[in-house]
Formats: C-alpha cells, structure tokens, sequence
C-alpha cells in the first residue's frame, strides 16, 4: 500500500513552460533500466535542463533553485503530451512530487500519474497564472489541495477551483491502493459474484 492522499498543503515549484512533452521530463535514453527504482528516476528528473552535458547543475532550472520547494508542481498547459511513457510519472512521483497542478495533460500522461500515486489537478488558465504570479511574488505562497473535496486552493488569494477526478482513482488514492491492492481487497466480493453467476 502507498501512502494516503486525504489534504495536502505545500509549497510549489513553478515550471511555466508549455507543452512538456515526456522526453523532456524524463530523456529516452533512461528508458533501458530494467527495473524501477524511484530514486534512478527521480534523480534524472528534467535531466537535460537541470544538468549539463558535463554533468554539472544548470543554476538557473527551477528544480536547482532552493527558493523553491515543496511536494507540488505547478506546470504550464499540455503538460505530459508525447510518448506514451509511463516513466515519466515514475520519475515525478520519485522526486517526491504528490500533485501536479496544469490547466491541461495529455489523456495518457494524467493516467499514469494515477497509477503511480501522483495526483494531476486540472484548474481554468485563470487560476494557473494567478497561481504562478503568487509564487512568483512568494515563493513560500502554499496550495491546499483537498482531494476528498476535490478543491484546490491558492492561500494567497483565497482563490480556490473545483478539480475532477474518477471515482474509482479517487477511492484508490484515498485509500492508498493500486490495482492489484484494491483486487486483492475485493477477492472475496468477486469470489460470490462468480459463484452467484455459476448458480444462474
């Protein structure tokens, strides 16, 4: 079982840029570990914008900035658009990133961010740019986000936006519970179903 998603309030990291495509945020040629370690992933996060070709940290990427912080990222729109990788979402949620706020994300991307206990919150582009000016203004400003409520809060301005979310993730997040978990938790429910299918 993964940790519990109920409210979380945090910092952000901004990364106003538009159209993140997967290969940006984690590089194809990290696609060859043949096992998933989050820490691997996590650390090549952005890899070919937070570091240079030598290896050594590009000062200005948001991420080698330590004016920010937090569990939150907040990123500009079509956020996650590209291949289909689910590598992406694991090195998010292997950099310690729990939420990732975007006016939009590609279909694929959002559902694998799900799968790995990485929850995408869709908010208007008025809320996206009020949000990034707070931070901006105060890189302390922190985000309620209320995923029983399913809200979203700017505590800055008091601005807050409704998200949406499956009801079967939702349960699953809250709960914290994959697939196989929520199967497993269920065996006995699918059991008698069959069994009362077998009788008819």
């Amino acid at each position: 079982m993964k940790q519990k998603f109920d409210i979380i309030t945090s910092t952000c990291v901004p990364l106003p840029i538009e159209n993140v495509d997967t290969d940006q945020i984690i590089p194809a040629r990290f696609l060859k570990a043949t096992t998933r370690e989050e820490s691997f992933f996590g650390d090549n996060l952005f890899r070919d914008w937070r570091y240079r070709a030598d290896g050594t940290p590009v000062e200005d990427f948001v991420l080698n900035n330590p004016t920010y912080s937090g569990c939150i990222l907040v990123a500009g729109k079509n956020f996650g658009s590209g291949s289909s990788r689910e590598h992406a979402a694991w090195a998010i949620a292997g950099y310690g990133f729990r939420v990732v706020i975007s006016s939009f994300f590609a279909d694929i991307h959002k559902n694998n961010e799900l799968n790995n206990f990485v929850l995408p919150v869709q908010v208007s582009e008025q809320f996206l740019a009020e949000l990034f000016q707070s931070i901006r203004e105060n890189p302390k400003t922190e985000v309620v986000v209320d995923l029983p409520r399913q809200t979203v809060t700017n505590t800055a301005t008091g601005s807050c936006e409704h998200f949406n979310i499956n009801g079967y993730k939702k349960h699953c997040l809250m709960n914290g519970l994959d697939d196989i978990d929520f199967l497993v938790q269920n065996k006995q429910k699918t059991e008698q179903w069959e069994h009362g299918n077998d009788l008819c």
